[in-house]
């Protein structure tokens, strides 16, 4: 599967935001799993199974809906001669809109990576954890244990942990000896660890060097080895630059001791990204702080124009930015224009006259500015709410800013 963009899984968590926001008032929402390859007529006679089976449920209300819910599953599924590539899920279901209202509500949608098995679930929430699971960094990380004896090379990919290699060395071990013969022994055992690194350092290269999308070597071990070969001049320069700062102290140096490794640097990986964030809105603070404003624009208008005339250079918007911006027109045709609003806010009056305005078209801004930067060539950052950096650009910006190319006036 090719990685999601940025935007891309935007518009996933956003959709599965609208999902989860449906809460039934008894086991009624209907969450249906299909995996690529799974014939759609399998599924349906399983659905009509389940079907037979909620004439059973004793709540007259709750049978009901359960009932129309696996119908309407049943009937989305009709769209489909074999599942996408990456398989199907239906929500179905009667959501609570009031004390004694609900609602028929519907989605379907094709994950952003293989479904794994079939699943059907009744419940008073969609069951979206799967989902979630998708979206999580798939980042890939080369990971070494090394000490003196042995060293076991692997790499990280999301939560799975692949082993490459496992070496025992050559390197004799330490012990006393003295005069003429401790020396010997010191030099002979120099020699072999260096040749041992040297070893470890081709088969970096051989697994790494052509992996365009590593994000970065996390190197372990139970003693000062680690430092050592990380430091020296065994590792390829491109790969060295990938290295990790923090070397991590591990008990072992065999597959478990990968294990202890990924689960040691868990708080390192998860900050990566966090990092580069907060690299950016301190770089636009930079700017801002300069006496004549700096190469920095923030709030929607301001940001928007320079969007028009090309000159942002990165445009940064707060991933818990939540509002629309809407193509409206005049009831009696006087005015036509596009304003942006909070998320279901109210609509405003027209400037002209006072009276009703009428949505002509509605889109996510978060959406809307993007496609405007991807018009001009700029890049685009989504920027979480889990930094104080974050919180600063929705909170002090409006959750949109951008670095300049040049000055606008």
């Amino acid at each position: 599967m090719s990685e999601m963009s940025g935007m891309d899984k935007y518009k996933f968590r956003r959709a599965l935001e609208h999902v989860e926001e449906a809460v039934g008032r008894g086991t009624e929402l209907v969450s249906v799993y299909v995996p690529p390859g799974r014939p759609i007529s399998d599924v349906t006679n399983y659905l009509r199974g389940e079907l037979s089976q909620s004439s059973n449920i004793k709540s007259a209300s709750t049978r009901k809906h359960v009932t129309q819910a696996i119908e309407s599953s049943m009937q989305r599924l009709k769209s489909y001669r074999m599942p996408p590539p990456n398989g199907l899920v239906v929500f179905t279901g009667h959501k609570q809109i009031g004390a004694d209202q609900t609602e028929m509500v519907a989605f379907v949608l094709e994950p952003p990576e293989p479904v794994t098995s079939f699943l059907y679930r009744c419940d008073s929430k969609f069951y979206t954890a799967p989902l979630h699971e998708m979206l999580t960094e798939k980042d890939l990380y080369g990971l070494l244990v090394i000490d003196w004896s042995e060293a076991t090379l692997g790499m990280l990919r999301g939560k799975r942990i692949e082993v490459i290699k496992n070496l025992q060395s050559q390197v004799p071990s330490k012990h006393r000896m003295g005069g003429q013969s401790a020396r010997r022994f010191e030099r002979g055992h120099d020699i072999a660890v260096h040749e041992w690194y040297k070893k470890i350092g081709e088969l970096l290269t051989e697994a790494f060097l052509s992996q365009a999308d590593l994000s970065g070597i996390i190197i372990g071990g139970p003693g000062y080895s680690k430092e050592e070969f990380a430091t020296g001049e065994y590792v390829h320069h491109e790969l060295k630059k990938k290295i990790l700062p923090t070397f991590l102290d591990t008990g072992y140096t065999d597959e478990y001791g990968l294990r202890e490794l990924v689960e040691k640097s868990r708080e390192i990986l998860s900050g990566l990204d966090l990092m580069r964030e907060k690299s950016l809105v301190q770089r636009l603070m930079e700017e801002i702080r300069k006496a004549d404003g700096g190469l920095a624009a923030y709030g929607e208008d301001q940001v928007r124009h320079a969007l028009q005339l090309g000159a942002v250079e990165t445009l940064l918007i707060s991933e818990g930015l939540r509002k629309s911006r809407l193509k409206l027109r005049c009831a009696n045709g006087d005015w036509e224009g596009e304003k942006t609003v909070a998320e279901d806010g109210e609509l405003p009056t027209c400037p002209k006259d006072g009276g009703a305005l009428t949505v002509v078209e509605n889109r996510d801004l978060i959406e809307d500015l993007t496609a405007t930067a991807e018009g001009m060539g700029t890049s685009v950052e989504l920027i979480s709410k889990d930094s104080e950096e974050g919180q600063l650009l929705l909170r002090a910006f409006g959750g949109v800013a951008a670095i300049l190319r040049y000055r606008v006036t």
